[in-house]
C-alpha cells in the first residue's frame, strides 16, 4: 500500500508515530521467537497498515521485522508471498532479502502482547542501499522498468506451489464495490458529474481489459507496486522490497504502480518511455500491450482514488483536498476522449 509516512503532515506522522510507537512490544514479542539475542534498540522504517522495524542485534547486525495490518492478509497469503521470495532469491531473478525462520522453522510468526489485537509477523535480512533519489527520474525508470521485466519473466516461468494463495488485481479487486482498497464511488471530494464522468471511465476500462483478456504472456503474479520506493540501489546492484502487495494481475499493471500520484506529471510520457526501453532488455511487449497503457494509468488512479475514499479525516486526504478529484476527472477526460472502445 501507499506508505501513509511518506505523505503524511506534521499531525499525522506525529500520530504515526505514536501508534508504531504503541506496536513496539509486538514487534519484540515476534523477535523472541527466533534464535536472535536481544535488540539494542528498534527504528520505525515505515508506517501505513503495516509498521516496519529495523531492529539492531549485538554483534550480528540489523534485522527487519514486519508487523502486518490486521485483515488484509491470511497467514497463508503471507507465506506464499513469501514462497515467491525464497524462488526469486534461489533462481537468481533479483535480489531481494532473505526470511528468517523461528525456532519452531515458520516464517509467520503471531506476536502479541497485552491488550493489544495478535498480528501476523516476518523477521527479514536487512539490506543495505538507497531508495533511487528524484534528480535521475528518467534514467531510474530505465532501471525500474528493467528489473519488473525480471520479476515478470521469473513469473512466467516459475510453476506455482499448489498451497500459493493471493488475491487478483483484476476487475473485482480493483474496481468492483468491494475492491481490495476500497470502492472509488467514496472516494474524497466526489460530487454528481465527477463520479458520472468515472464511471463513463472505469467502464471503458472495464471493456478494454476484458478485450485485451488475460492471456499468459500479459497476466500473471505480478509485485504491484513496483515504484522506485521500493528499490533499493546499493552500488551496481539494484534490491528490489515490500512484496506485500503482490499478486494475480495485468503485468503492465505494475507500470502503472511505478506512476502513483505523478499521473498528471508532465514527463510522465518520458518516464513511460524510459520504463519500456529497460523492460524490453528483458521481456518483449507487443503494439498491444503499449495501447493499454493510458488503460492502466486510469486503471491504477481509480484505485488510489478509491484507496484514498479509505482513510477520510486523514491529513493526506486533506492536504490532496478537491484538487485530487479534479485531476483525476481532467485524466478521465482526455482518457475517454483518445481512447476507443475495444472492437470485438
Amino acid at each position: 500500500m501507499p506508505r501513509a509516512l511518506h505523505g503524511a503532515g506534521g499531525r499525522e506522522m506525529a500520530e504515526n508515530l505514536t501508534m508504531a510507537k504503541a506496536l513496539e512490544p509486538q514487534a519484540l514479542a515476534a523477535l523472541a521467537q527466533y534464535d536472535l539475542p536481544e535488540p539494542e534498540g528498534l527504528e520505525l522504517l515505515t508506517f501505513s497498515e503495516n509498521a516496519v522495524f529495523r531492529a539492531d542485534l549485538p554483534g550480528q547486525g540489523p534485522v527487519v521485522v514486519r508487523l502486518h495490518s490486521l485483515g488484509y492478509h491470511t497467514s497463508a497469503e503471507i507465506e506464499s508471498e513469501l514462497l515467491w521470495i525464497d524462488a526469486l532469491r534461489r533462481d537468481g531473478a533479483v535480489v531481494t532479502a532473505g526470511i528468517l525462520r523461528a525456532r519452531d522453522g515458520r516464517q509467520v510468526v503471531t506476536a502479541g502482547h497485552s491488550s493489544l489485537p495478535d498480528r501476523h509477523a516476518v523477521v527479514f535480512e536487512h539490506l543495505e542501499g538507497k531508495e533511487p533519489g528524484p534528480d535521475s527520474l528518467v534514467d531510474d525508470f530505465v532501471l525500474l522498468g528493467h528489473t519488473t521485466a525480471l520479476l515478470h519473466r521469473h513469473a512466467v516461468s516459475w510453476q506455482l506451489p499448489t498451497s500459493f494463495q493471493r488475491f487478483s488485481w483484476d476487475e473485482a479487486g480493483t474496481l468492483g464495490t468491494s475492491g481490495h482498497w476500497g470502492d472509488w464511488h467514496h472516494g474524497p471530494n466526489l460530487d454528481e458529474p465527477t463520479t458520472h464522468l468515472l464511471a463513463r471511465a472505469a467502464a471503458l476500462v472495464r471493456d478494454r481489459l476484458r478485450s485485451y483478456g488475460k492471456q499468459p504472456a500479459r497476466y500473471g503474479l505480478i509485485h504491484a507496486d513496483l515504484r522506485l520506493a521500493n528499490l533499493l540501489v546499493d552500488g551496481t546492484t539494484v534490491k528490489v522490497i515490500d512484496f506485500d502487495d503482490c499478486g494475480f494481475s495485468w503485468f503492465l499493471y505494475d507500470l502503472a504502480s511505478a506512476l502513483t500520484f505523478m499521473e498528471d506529471d508532465p514527463r510522465v510520457p518520458e518516464l513511460v518511455s524510459s520504463w519500456l526501453e529497460g523492460y524490453r532488455r528483458a521481456r518483449a511487449l507487443d503494439v498491444a500491450d503499449e495501447e493499454e497503457i493510458p488503460t492502466f494509468l486510469m486503471l491504477r488512479r481509480l484505485v488510489i482514488f478509491a484507496w484514498l475514499g479509505s482513510r477520510p479525516g486523514t491529513e493526506l486526504v486533506a492536504s490532496l483536498g478537491a484538487e485530487y478529484a479534479r485531476i483525476t476527472a481532467e485524466l478521465a477526460e482526455a482518457y475517454l476522449s483518445r481512447t476507443s472502445r475495444a472492437r470485438g
